[in-house]
């Protein structure tokens, strides 16, 4: 049977367009499968992040008093929940609705809509524009971003254990993630001027870890030093902490964590860039470790075991910004570094007579500026493809570097302040310290009227 012409062309057409549409149902299907990977992974990680709240419960707990448990495991267990409700409500739009340079002004109050750009290239439309560049489900975007701020707001928990009413911890907390940490994490991460100004901080030294630092360090100085820590001559003492096993196992859990920290930054299922920032973020770590151990051995007579858990947290901390932008020997010198400057903060607080019980201005402050340093010093262009230029040691000059050090400043001016602001007006309102008596009976008691341990104290 011979085919006429307009049976042969309508034939080839309908040929055309079921080829056509298979392409177009194997393209969709590869984007959505990548978009499926992307939001496993960026959750996964995200769960990560959240375990960490584990491991800073122990570590903090550990590093102090048995009559102070109940109290801190309280803490960084509520903190994780009001900074939740500080995030949904404002945080959240504040730092990546579209806006100012300074502020976001959209999504206020309320989470929900359109946040990605359509697949047809049309205009944005969503109220984040700063963070339609991955292309995974809203709800993950604000999951992973929440586990972040809640980090944040735990770092303080720590600096002002045994010595802080609870009700004022919380107060500050939800005012630290409301309107601290997003607005700097807005300057950054939301596509404000500091972003614009070339400065990079790949998974938060500066946004989550020294604006923590920051808030501590402001707590720590309007509170004063615990009893019994500093003398009359001047002099620190040790208050040692309660469980060391506590400690140890809360610095794992921590470790574990940054490997959601760092590498789920990425926010998609980079394979490349994923293995880069493990292999960075293990080796900072373990250098800390090293360094900080090898110091206070050399400094005490006797390797602390604290020191060197401080140190391991350093290493994670000071890489945390560079990780994607640095090679792993980089890594290795920033780890070095880190675990030697956390036991040098250590001693220089005490000098100071600033009371920090487990560390956390050290390890969080000190290394969140270090680390962020770090992306000037030792930055690779497109290591893992962001386009950073290089730093100042891979011949970049000094315009990377003069970046950093304008971010570190303006956020570290910003969150003093506000801090400093948010103390005081708690403490003209509510008070901020426990009474002589609570404090030397322990917060367990008086702010909860319970004990951790009651070993020997069962009825028979």
């Amino acid at each position: 049977m011979r085919l006429s012409t307009w049976q042969v062309v309508r034939a080839g057409c309908l040929f055309a367009a079921a080829v056509g549409l298979a392409s177009d149902a194997h393209a969709k299907t590869a984007e959505e499968l990548t978009i499926a990977l992307d939001t496993i992974w960026v959750v996964l990680t995200g769960s990560l992040v959240f375990f960490m709240n584990l491991g800073f419960g122990l570590v903090e707990s550990g590093f102090c008093r048995a009559k102070n448990t109940v109290n801190i495991l309280s803490k960084n267990f509520t903190v994780f929940a009001i900074s939740c409700l500080a995030f949904y409500v404002l945080g959240w739009g504040l730092m990546f609705g579209n806006g100012s340079g300074f502020l976001g002004f959209e999504g206020l109050l309320t989470l929900g809509g359109s946040d990605n750009s359509p697949a047809t290239g049309d205009a944005y439309q969503g109220a984040y524009k700063a963070i339609a560049w991955t292309g995974i489900p809203l709800y993950a975007k604000f999951f992973f971003q929440l586990v972040f701020a809640g980090t944040a707001a735990t770092i303080v928990s720590g600096a002002v254990a045994e010595r802080i009413k609870y009700l004022s911890f919380i107060l500050f907390s939800f005012l630290l993630v409301a309107f601290v940490y997003p607005v700097t994490g807005h300057w950054i991460w939301g596509g404000g001027w500091l972003a614009g100004a070339g400065f990079w901080d790949f998974a938060g030294s500066t946004v989550v870890h020294s604006v923590g630092g920051w808030a501590a360090l402001a707590g720590v100085i309007v509170l004063g030093p615990r009893i019994g820590k500093f003398g009359a001559d001047g002099k620190a003492y040790a208050i040692p902490g309660h469980s060391m096993t506590s400690g140890f196992i809360g610095c794992l859990v921590l470790w574990l964590g940054w490997f959601g920290f760092n590498p789920g930054s990425t926010m998609a299922s980079d394979p490349n860039a994923i293995a880069h920032v493990f292999m960075t973020t293990n080796t900072a770590a373990f250098m800390g470790i090293l360094s900080a151990t090898a110091l206070s051995w050399l400094w005490d007579g006797k390797p602390d075991l604290g020191m060197s858990i401080n140190g391991c947290l350093a290493g994670l901390v000071a890489i945390t910004a560079p990780c994607a932008f640095v090679t792993v020997n980089a890594a290795l010198i920033i780890g070095l570094v880190a675990g030697l400057i956390v036991v040098g903060a250590v001693k220089l607080l005490d000098a100071v007579k600033i009371d920090d019980p487990v560390g956390a201005i050290p390890v969080h402050l000190f290394n969140g500026v270090f680390g962020t340093i770090c992306v000037g010093l030792f930055a690779v262009d497109k290591i893992t493809g962001a386009a950073t230029g290089n730093g100042l040691f891979n011949g970049g000059g000094m315009t990377l570097l003069v970046a950093q050090l304008q971010g570190i400043v303006a956020v570290g001016v910003y969150t003093l302040v506000a801090s400093f602001v948010f103390w005081y007006a708690i403490k003209a309102l509510v008070g901020l310290r426990v009474s002589k008596d609570e404090e030397e009976e322990g917060l367990d008691i008086g702010e909860h009227g319970q004990d951790a341990y009651h070993i020997g104290l069962a009825e028979h």
